[in-house]
């Protein structure tokens, strides 16, 4: 499943990059969980939460029903 979820992030990353940021996979767990770390202006940016949940969260739950939750590490 990790390489799909690599997928997915694959295509939310240019909207990231044109801000300035970026996303990085750190892991996924059995039961759905997707860690990411947000770099560059994402990482210190007040709306990286929003970003985390309605983006790159919403984005995955929608191509691959098995993923649970994104948390940012």
């Amino acid at each position: 499943m990790k390489e799909q979820v690599q997928e997915v992030l694959n295509l939310v990353r240019p909207a990231l990059q044109a801000d300035g940021g970026d996303v990085e996979l750190v892991d996924v767990t059995e039961d759905g969980i997707v860690s990411v770390r947000l770099t560059g202006a994402c990482g210190s940016c007040p709306m990286s939460t929003m970003t985390l949940k309605m983006g790159i969260e919403k984005t995955l739950k929608e191509k691959l029903p098995q993923v649970k939750e994104v948390v940012q590490v």
